[in-house]
């Protein structure tokens, strides 16, 4: 019997052009984008707390700024969006084409970064602690998804926060179920891990247990939201009969109630490190 290959983190050298088009490029990528930011807004404008030490100078009177890491930053968006506030941002990808295209992205605007080659859990050993850790839609894409992880909270702070954006396990198997037929002996037996298209993360995760790592490892929650709770379960046919203002409306209202938000494709945790 032919051995299934071990899972390998996903570099996306190859679909960079297809990731953005298919990912960034779309109502689905732009919703994204808009309950990060409102998960993040008051993190990305305020300042360092004073009784945290800082890693940067001071850049005016009213005190530091933010160190931040985008640990897998693809793009580079929410970076690029902390970067506008003046926090002093470090990137790191696997992929060498998505640095190049958040390196441009920098450029075109000014701003300023320091770029790293490389996948996290290496980076990581060679970096400080920051007062911010985005790790954002890579957890799924991860052959140790737990251990690379812990790798990256490990560069929190104490009194810092890390952002964790992970594809939900729990909405691949209502999904699959709802359409039914021969998915589900897959189903039953937990093979349709990997069996997706190429942009289908192979390791989706299950938001409970990364709660509870989270927690584990010194960690308290403090904004748990759901993104895409509804609109992934409806059929083409039925989306076209929507009116797309009222499913967002349903959508907003519900992201972040307890009943529905493990539900929903993503999962967006802010969770911040116990001070020592």
């Amino acid at each position: 019997m032919k051995k299934p290959h071990p899972l390998q983190d996903r570099n996306f050298d190859k679909l960079v052009d297809k990731f953005e088009a298919k990912v960034y490029d779309t109502f689905k990528g732009e919703w994204r984008l808009k309950l990060l930011k409102e998960d993040l807004d008051s993190l990305r404008n305020r300042k360092q707390d004073s009784d945290l030490p800082s890693l940067v100078s001071p850049v005016d009177s009213k005190g530091s700024h933010l160190s931040v890491w985008d640990a897998g930053c693809g793009f580079a968006q929410i970076s690029q969006w902390f970067a506008e506030a003046g926090h002093e941002l470090t990137l790191c990808d696997l992929s060498h084409q998505m640095l190049r295209r958040a390196k441009q992205n920098f450029a075109d605007h000014q701003l300023k970064a320091t770029f790293i080659e490389g996948p996290a859990q290496e980076v990581a050993v060679g970096l400080p602690q920051f007062d911010v850790v985005l790790f954002h839609a890579v957890l799924e894409w991860l052959a140790q998804p737990k251990e690379t992880l812990q790798a990256v909270a490990n560069k929190v702070k104490p009194g810092g926060s890390l952002s964790l954006l992970f594809y939900n396990r729990n909405s691949v198997v209502i999904r699959n179920t709802l359409k039914g037929a021969w998915r589900l002996p897959g189903l039953l037996t937990d093979d349709y891990m990997g069996k997706g298209k190429k942009l289908t993360p192979p390791n989706p995760q299950i938001p409970e247990e990364v709660c509870q790592w989270l927690e584990d490892w010194g960690f308290e929650i403090e904004v748990h939201t759901g993104i895409r709770v509804f609109h992934d379960y409806m059929t083409p046919e039925a989306l076209q009969q929507t009116n797309l203002d009222e499913l967002m409306a349903l959508e907003y209202r519900y992201c972040r109630e307890p009943t529905y938000r493990n539900m929903a494709r993503y999962i967006h945790i802010l969770a911040k490190k116990r001070a020592l």
